[in-house]
């Protein structure tokens, strides 16, 4: 079941240690033209030291699309602080042609509750709106997760009646004890507008995980993103995946070490 190339996508958290432009041209080489941008790397800035304007050049220079700037978080506790970053998030993906903005929820042990949540979406949706960017809610499976499941996700986007979609995580699915049981007849595949891979090798138990153990895919992959994947495909999806591995161990790789980890993950989803 052949994957069609364009539908990959590199999430620049798997080289940290690489400029924009370096990353553009990992990705060119790669024969891949989608990207994620963050605004949690060193810099600590979506477009690190650049202008709009430059990094607008870079883009067409290397025909780099920018699918998505990760993330607005946590968007389920929509103070003013949290309304201003929205604005500035927002802002910066119109002016760099960013289509959409993921959305994380709190992730910090506190309990937000359903309608607060629906809330959120409901008075953060009328920004998007404005600026003309996708919405992507990406439930988070960690223990100390607010919103862990992907089906209740979707649920509460369907129930505040705003436009947003669903970001699916092999990782947070794996977390997400009940993940298995919700979601073959519950998932709405045509809400999903993203699905965020790694690999996990670690066998400790699922609520030890971490970012840190999150890698590229493997034959070892304990969180079967391979088999996730086919099945989504199998659902019918048709958008794109995102290649979005977390560990500290990235920051010793070369482009080299990188290029042969990404094409030998789109590998094993195309076998």
């Amino acid at each position: 079941m052949a994957i069609d190339p364009t539908r990959f996508c590199i999430n620049r958290k798997i080289a940290p240690a690489l400029t924009l432009e370096a990353f553009f041209q990992l990705v060119q080489r790669l024969g891949l033209s989608k990207v994620e941008l963050r605004n949690d790397m060193a810099s600590g800035k979506v477009m690190d030291d650049l202008s709009p304007q430059q990094l607008c050049a870079l883009t067409e220079k290397y025909n780099v699309e920018i699918v998505t700037i990760n993330a607005l978080y946590p968007f389920n506790r929509t103070d003013d602080a949290l309304m201003e970053k929205a604005e500035a998030l927002l802002k910066e993906a119109q002016r760099i042609g960013a289509k959409a903005l993921v959305m994380c929820p709190l992730n910090e042990g506190i309990l937000i509750s359903s309608q607060q949540t629906r809330e959120a979406m409901q008075k953060l949706a009328p920004r998007f709106e404005h600026y003309g960017v996708q919405g992507l809610v990406e439930p988070l499976g960690f223990p100390v997760s607010s919103l862990r499941s992907a089906v209740q996700a979707q649920q509460l986007i369907r129930e505040a009646k705003v436009p947003f979609r669903l970001v699916l995580d092999t990782f947070h699915h794996h977390l997400y004890e009940n993940a298995e049981q919700e979601f073959p007849a519950e998932i709405d595949v045509n809400q999903i507008g993203l699905v965020h891979l790694s690999g996990v090798e670690a066998t400790r138990p699922k609520a030890a995980l971490t970012d840190d153990d999150r890698i590229m895919l493997s034959d070892s992959d304990v969180l079967n993103s391979v088999a996730q994947v086919k099945r989504l495909e199998i659902l019918g999806y048709k958008g794109d995946y995102a290649f979005e591995p977390f560990s500290s161990e990235l920051n010793s790789w070369t482009p080299a070490e990188i290029e042969r980890q990404i094409r030998h993950s789109i590998e094993l989803l195309q076998a």
